[in-house]
């Protein structure tokens, strides 16, 4: 559609039923607003709009994509070593609108970050690109290739909602959003969220340097609340599930403790880096490969091989599947429940795992904060006084955990919804204004919009 059409469209039945799901009834004015904005920015003829380049040739046909961030539910750190996680789609997203190149370059514009420029005519890896966005770009492209698409070139007006370090995958969703438009643009639109998913990841751990699983950006890409498993890594077990927490009188929410995460990539990478470690041991790759037991009964040979460090952290990937498990189990039951008192037991039940699986990463994946830095401990503080406002204020119901890598960010909280505003004042009197968001489980993941 033209520019024209897109911002009619706006107004549009179908676009209010679309802005809806994806940001709830509450958020359909502030969503249209910025979509004009986006729309509105890259019809702009002005040289200094893209100031490393011009401002790139844009034709008649534009195109809107999104792409969720996400929210874990389970399995904190268990992804990179075929593990089991809880993950869902959330209402802060990636939202780019496109116009198709003739060429082989992509001019990005992303509100708040430098403008990239990538010439796909080389889709070679470039290690001094590592660490950038072009390198998602040129890396993205790359196994696209691979995979037998032709990629082309296109411009792009984007923004992101996305909270930046803040364990809501702002790099998933970005990584999930490019392949999105890479494949509708040259491909149809065909590919499934999880080959999404697995082009985003290769780009990342290949081109960006980032040894990351792949729970991010399957979340991002799949929409809903979502069980995977990654024992087979080629054809990850990826199933939905309901979860609403809102229709039990709970909100979930993230705390943003405005944490420093400069230097932190060595300590995400002692994580897997670490469980594998244990694997090796035994000459497998991964922790999956390996029973428990058999660690256990070799507890001796590995505290000498790989630390005791090392073993924690195993044992947590074992315990956190487990509990992954259990948490399904709940959730199942809550669906499945024919009464208030059965489905509370089972509310009651999850939210018991969810504090439990916090103490594990706090105590065995030790990922809290990092022990290069002990005197900066925001994610243990914003722990420490979620669980006194939980019992002090609400008898002990809801729960909280660290949320994503770790070490530094935002913690995970489940609470009663008659207390979010005594505890979004409690919290922002420690990390200021805007730290507690409330998420909203939305059921697209990375999509092309089409409203006419």
């Amino acid at each position: 559609m033209t520019g024209k059409e897109l911002l009619a469209g706006l107004d549009s039945t179908k676009a209010a039923e679309l802005f809806t799901k994806l940001y709830g009834s509450a958020g359909v004015e502030s969503a249209k607003q910025r979509y004009a904005s986006l729309i509105e920015g890259i019809l702009k003829d002005k040289p200094d709009w893209f100031p490393r380049a011009g401002f790139p040739e844009v034709g008649g046909e534009l195109r809107i994509f999104t792409a969720a961030g996400r929210t874990e539910l389970g399995g904190n750190h268990t992804d990179h070593n075929r593990g089991k996680v809880l993950a869902a789609s959330i209402q802060l997203d990636s939202v780019a609108i496109v116009a198709p190149r003739k060429d082989k370059k992509v001019f990005f514009r992303s509100t708040g970050y430098p403008d990239v420029i990538v010439d796909l005519s080389d889709l070679s890896l470039n290690e001094k690109e590592k660490g950038t966005t072009e390198a998602l770009v040129r890396g993205i492209a790359a196994e696209l290739t691979a995979r037998g698409t032709p990629v082309g070139g296109f411009t792009v007006n984007a923004a992101s909602t996305v909270l930046p370090g803040s364990g809501l995958s702002s790099s998933a969703s970005v990584e999930v959003l490019f392949g999105r438009i890479f494949d509708c643009l040259y491909a149809s639109g065909k590919r499934t969220a999880l080959e999404i998913a697995q082009i985003g990841q290769k780009a990342e751990n290949s081109y960006f340097g980032k040894p990351c699983g792949l729970m991010d950006q399957t979340a991002c890409a799949s929409g809903g609340a979502v069980a995977i498993d990654f024992g087979d890594p080629k054809n990850p077990l990826v199933r939905q599930i309901d979860f609403d927490l809102a229709a039990e009188g709970f909100a979930l929410c993230v705390v943003d403790t405005h944490g420093n995460h400069a230097d932190l990539t060595p300590d995400y990478a002692a994580i897997p880096g670490e469980m594998k470690a244990v694997a090796a041991h035994f000459g497998k790759a991964v922790l999956r490969e390996v029973d428990e037991e058999t660690v256990l009964a070799h507890a001796s040979e590995i505290r000498k091989a790989a630390g005791d460090r090392a073993l924690l952290r195993a044992l947590h990937f074992y315990s956190e599947n487990r509990k992954v498990d259990a948490m399904l189990q709940a959730l199942e039951g809550m669906k499945a429940a024919s009464d208030g008192n059965a489905k509370k037991s089972a509310l009651e039940t999850f939210l018991n795992l969810v504090n439990k699986s916090g103490d594990s990463s706090w105590e065995l994946l030790q990922n809290v904060y990092s022990p290069k830095n002990p005197g900066e401990q925001g994610v243990s503080l914003a722990l420490a006084l979620t669980r006194d406002f939980l019992e002090r204020s609400c008898k002990g119901s809801g729960a909280c955990r660290v949320h994503g890598g770790g070490f530094a960010g935002t913690i995970q909280v489940y609470l009663p919804l008659d207390a979010l505003e005594d505890y979004r004042r409690r919290i922002e009197t420690f990390f200021g204004p805007k730290s507690v968001t409330v998420l909203r489980i939305r059921p697209i993941g990375a999509a092309e919009l089409l409203f006419l």
